[in-house]
């Protein structure tokens, strides 16, 4: 049986600046979530030195929308990290109303560690994936 990925919470308010014109919170701030959550999850679990070498960019955001939050509301955001390869790392999130647990998006990302000092791509340690990601893909040799 496979380790199951760790899940790091946070929640959000939701703001008068969040709604749009349809009187819910716009499609453009659940993704603003998506990654705040990202960041609050290697903010909180990377090693200092882990913060200090290495950066992320999204290579690939793909969102469902379930249904609409609302002035008031509690967010409840989830993030988890799937498989992994040296070179980019899946995420998963998941919003939800915290008052009633129901599910408001579910996001899949695909995040690329980027060199701080370089800007470019570049991989990761064994360390970092083993704690990071429950479903580190090994390239074969």
């Amino acid at each position: 049986m496979s380790p199951v990925a760790e899940v790091y919470e946070i929640k959000f308010a939701v703001e008068p600046s969040d709604i749009d014109q349809l009187g819910h919170v716009n499609n453009v701030v659940y993704l603003r979530w998506v990654q705040d959550v990202a960041v609050a999850h290697w903010t909180a679990r990377a090693t200092k030195e882990w913060q200090e070498e290495l950066l992320w960019v999204v290579l690939r955001h793909e969102i469902d929308y379930k249904q609409s939050a609302q002035l008031g509301d509690e967010i409840q955001a989830l993030t988890w990290v799937g498989a992994a390869t040296r070179a980019r790392f899946e995420r998963f999130t998941e919003l939800r109303r915290a008052a009633d647990g129901v599910a408001l998006a579910k996001a899949r990302s695909v995040w690329c560690p980027i060199d701080a000092q370089t800007r470019r791509p570049t991989g990761v340690s064994a360390a970092l994936l083993e704690m990071f990601s429950t479903a580190y893909v090994k390239k074969a040799n």
